[in-house]
């Protein structure tokens, strides 16, 4: 039976109003929610003692089924959903009206749902390219590198502008049972020092890159009054030193919490090299630790997971090496068609007596271990 840890056990005793002021991790919003000042403190305390475990379109879909209420497949291993729930805003742009406000209405109900349920929200960006209307890959000859053009003095900054206004609404219109706004991790532009997505490091500058994330947070946080988000940036695995995991970096006043998204170093093609994999999560946890940010490994997985003791053996043994403090980890989807597309147990699956014992280990968290997340005790 998994060890019952309560999420919130001796919190510092101070007020919410000196929480910017004496926490040792600041959000850059000075204007977040009292909601949002509690997760991140929360999260920041919790980090390197245990972590929370997140998978992504957990509770939308899973392995054969789509739509389900109240269920993931981490559920029906474990009983309990993941502590971190991966969405997308994929949907917010480059379709009908129409059909944005349909996923408007289902991120805001599956978002919601989490926090009424008392996890954790976490938003990739999977951005249509809105300069040559392809999809989200540099996977034609027709794609566009759009940065230059959004950014502040393009020819499209303006539709960006819009774009980000639709992002805007949907945030300030997720409210949970207690009327309280809903926090969120945010997490656009991930993977950018690769090169299959349109804003990677190949079809853009360095300069052109901090320019669309300094814009992207500041027209968010001042000028659409967003106060609920999390900013957190991660790129792929392609660095080996602190200043190659920087080189893009927009400067400590622009980002909350620091991640990498690594699948090549833990067993992607049968190919492990898991002592690269904890050295880079290091470089990443110890800025963080050094620049009072936030630390996640932000994607992670091994698809069909045909290693059967993959949780326990690689993934855990990662996360506890080198006295590193994340806060989560997540994992990708399972998709609902494919039979070999999926990156978290279900039942009969042959990693799940595994999972299990990662569930039960009490260095990780799931949504049932997560007690009053969203507020700060005093």
């Amino acid at each position: 039976m998994k060890k019952y840890l309560s999420v919130l056990v001796s919190l510092t005793l101070f007020s919410m109003l000196s929480f910017s002021q004496k926490g040792k991790n600041t959000i850059i919003d000075a204007n977040a929610t009292n909601e949002t000042k509690a997760l991140y403190y929360n999260l920041g305390k919790l980090s390197g003692k245990q972590i929370l475990f997140g998978h992504q379109h957990a509770t939308q879909y899973g392995h054969g089924w789509y739509g389900d209420p109240d269920r993931s497949d981490v559920k029906s291993v474990t009983g309990s959903h993941p502590a971190v729930i991966g969405v997308d805003f994929s949907g917010l742009s480059g379709i009908p009206d129409s059909m944005i406000e349909k996923e408007k209405g289902a991120l805001r109900k599956n978002i919601a749902e989490t926090y009424n349920r008392g996890g954790v929200t976490t938003i990739a960006w999977h951005f249509n390219n809105p300069v040559s209307k392809t999809n989200f890959y540099w996977n034609d000859s027709t794609a566009s590198a759009a940065v230059k053009y959004i950014i502040p003095g393009g020819s499209h900054h303006e539709k960006y502008k819009t774009i980000l206004r639709t992002v805007a609404d949907l945030a300030n219109s997720i409210k949970g049972n207690d009327g309280k706004l809903v926090p969120v991790i945010f997490r656009p532009y991930h993977e950018f020092d690769g090169d299959w997505f349109w804003w990677g490091r190949a079809h853009c500058t360095v300069d052109e890159f901090k320019s669309l994330w300094r814009f992207t947070v500041s027209f968010l946080r001042d000028s659409l009054g967003v106060h609920n988000f999390i900013y957190a940036f991660s790129p792929d695995n392609r660095f080996n030193t602190e200043a190659a995991f920087l080189e893009r970096y927009p400067g400590d006043e622009w980002v909350d919490m620091v991640g990498m998204d690594n699948y090549g170093d833990f067993g992607r093609d049968g190919k492990y090299n898991l002592g690269a994999g904890i050295k880079k999560l290091k470089i990443v946890s110890d800025y963080a630790k050094k620049a009072g940010k936030l630390a996640a490994f932000t994607e992670t997985g091994l698809e069909s997971i045909p290693n059967t003791t993959w949780w326990t053996e690689t993934l855990l043994k990662a996360l506890r090496s080198d006295s590193m403090q994340l806060c989560y980890v997540l994992v990708w989807r399972n998709d609902a068609r494919s039979p070999t597309h999926y990156y978290a147990p279900f039942p009969g699956q042959v990693s799940e007596a595994d999972f299990i014992k990662f569930y039960n280990d009490p260095y990780t968290l799931f949504e049932k271990d997560l007690k009053d997340i969203y507020k700060l005790k005093r």
